[in-house]
């Protein structure tokens, strides 16, 4: 009698540690997948997080307050329009975070104007009264001073925009 209750018992937790095994088998083959899909996504979400921080952080840490330069008189050109002359006034200033740029544009206010009154004479009165030639021209402007602030010796990059404070045609 002994011997038939010894073969039964071990036969028994055989058959439980076979069962636990393959439980324990299953939770971890979940875990890990779990683990993976978990360790993919959040690698990624976790990287463009972190690149979206160095992009607001690296612009907000170098950005300086504005310093604007103004010309003064403002301009004043004429141009023909069917037969009659017509005359345009704008009050231009430029915007720069550098103060060694703002002096530059200082320095070099005739070579400056110059190139600015050349550019705005050569408009039409049709391509002004829109705003997209308004806004062209504000673009070719732009151009125009950095040119000059590069010709000079600065960084064009440094001459961030330039803004139409008054814009009267007649």
């Amino acid at each position: 009698m002994s011997d038939a209750p010894a073969d039964e018992a071990p036969a028994a937790p055989a058959g439980k540690s076979k069962m636990l095994i393959i439980i324990l088998c299953s939770v971890l083959a979940a875990g890990a997948a779990g683990g993976g899909v978990y360790f993919m996504t959040a690698k990624k979400s976790g990287g463009d997080e972190h690149k979206a921080e160095e992009a607001h952080e690296a612009p907000a840490a170098v950005k300086t307050p504005a310093i604007y330069s103004k010309f003064d008189p403002p301009f004043v050109v004429n141009f023909q329009n069917k037969g009659m002359t017509r005359f345009l006034q704008v009050s231009i200033e430029v915007m720069t975070r550098d103060p060694a740029t703002a002096e530059m544009i200082k320095q070099h206010d005739p070579k400056l104007r110059n190139d600015l009154l050349m550019l705005l004479g050569g408009q039409t009165f049709e391509t002004l009264s829109s705003r997209e030639g308004k806004e062209a021209l504000r673009t070719e402007a732009l151009k125009a001073v950095a040119d000059v602030v590069a010709a000079e010796g600065g960084k064009a990059e440094n001459v961030e925009q330039l803004y139409f404070t008054s814009f009267v045609m007649q």
